[in-house]
């Protein structure tokens, strides 16, 4: 017999096809139930459409009446873009709804189920929530902490240089797993190098695969960023992250910048972007989730301010040496190992000769 984890897995697979068109919203899925047979099912496909709840129940009809509904994050009580999915379920007449995980949007939190609750339909809640949190841990960090989540991904060789000591890093990964790592790229909203990267190599920051084209994040302090660079050259303009201009001091590569690109402004700390103000306001623009791709400046100084949620390293089996070798992780560092930043759930994935190491940060 079929039971609820069935059911919600078959939720959590139509979910993942919206395949983060939903920012800022989660992604969704939801199934209809009636006598062991699915009568609807849906998923919210983009922000502004019609959510899981309401594409399920359309698809069910007056079938619906006396039906099960699974869906995997609490329906919504709030109007947003759309309607209180709340009003839509109580208005189909299903007798139980099946709730994945409860929704972390302080507007709602348990409001939804709540109202659920109050027209005696029945509600049980708490089913997968360690694969839906993962499903949505951008949106979740966004809609608590109004913060992007973070994603460090580095291409490194055994010994941890990105780069050897003339700057040369093309390449270090095999085809295979830069292939993976142009795949990775659809799944963010943002793709964010530092400057250094940019001067040095000069990268297109685009996606091979896939329909999502994330934007292009630069952090350039000191607003150095060539203005015919690769990754400005796209139909989208990237975002340049920078200190505000001091008065009288506008200078014309900040006003042909400012042509190509978006110039963002953010607080000054020691002389570079304040990074936490940086992220503050890519969330004021709806960025939920970032993958940083280097340089070593730039991401020591993530995991020195403690911004870092997950890594991706990409280890190959070479060892470049040298002291004045570019290393993937430089910043301010620990002084003590005892110290040193910790990962867990830890995943290992072999890419040809590479390595994948992927983790979160304790």
């Amino acid at each position: 017999m079929k039971d609820h984890a069935y059911y919600m897995s078959l939720a959590f697979r139509l979910a993942r096809r919206a395949g983060g068109e939903t920012v800022p919203n989660p992604m969704v899925g939801a199934v209809v139930v009636k006598k062991g047979k699915i009568i609807g099912r849906g998923y919210h496909e983009k922000c502004g459409l019609a959510h899981a709840e309401a594409v399920a129940l359309d698809g069910a009809g007056k079938s619906a009446r006396g039906a099960t509904l699974y869906v995997t994050l609490e329906p919504c009580a709030h109007f947003g873009r759309t309607g209180p999915c709340v009003d839509r379920i109580i208005k189909s007449g299903v007798s139980e709804v099946i709730v994945g995980m409860v929704d972390p949007n302080p507007l709602n939190n348990g409001r939804g189920i709540a109202v659920l609750r109050q027209h005696k339909i029945k509600v049980e809640a708490g089913f997968l929530e360690d694969r839906l949190r993962k499903l949505n841990e951008p949106f979740i960090k966004y809609i608590t902490r109004r913060l992007p989540f973070v994603t460090v991904k580095a291409a490194q060789s055994l010994d941890g240089k990105i780069a050897t000591r003339q700057g040369d890093s093309k390449w270090i990964t095999s085809d295979r797993s830069r292939a993976f790592a142009h795949r990775l790229r659809r799944d963010y909203d943002a793709v964010m190098v530092g400057v250094n990267t940019v001067l040095r190599d000069n990268p297109k920051l685009d996606a091979w695969f896939g329909r999502r084209h994330p934007r292009k994040i630069v952090v350039d302090s000191q607003l150095s960023t060539p203005e015919d660079a690769y990754c400005l050259t796209s139909a989208q303009k990237a975002i340049i992250v920078t200190l505000p201009a001091r008065p009288g001091q506008e200078t014309e590569n900040r006003r042909v910048l400012s042509q190509k690109a978006v110039i963002l402004e953010a607080k000054e700390k020691s002389g570079q972007v304040n990074l936490k103000s940086m992220m503050k306001k890519l969330a004021q623009l709806g960025i939920t989730n970032i993958l940083v791709e280097g340089g070593g400046t730039l991401i020591g100084a993530l995991f020195d301010e403690g911004l870092v949620d997950k890594v991706l390293f990409f280890i190959s089996p070479r060892i470049i040496g040298g002291k004045d070798a570019i290393s993937s992780v430089m910043g301010k560092g620990i002084a003590r190992v005892e110290k040193a930043i910790k990962l867990k759930d830890i995943k290992l994935k072999r890419l040809g000769e590479d390595l994948l190491v992927e983790g979160y940060v304790r």
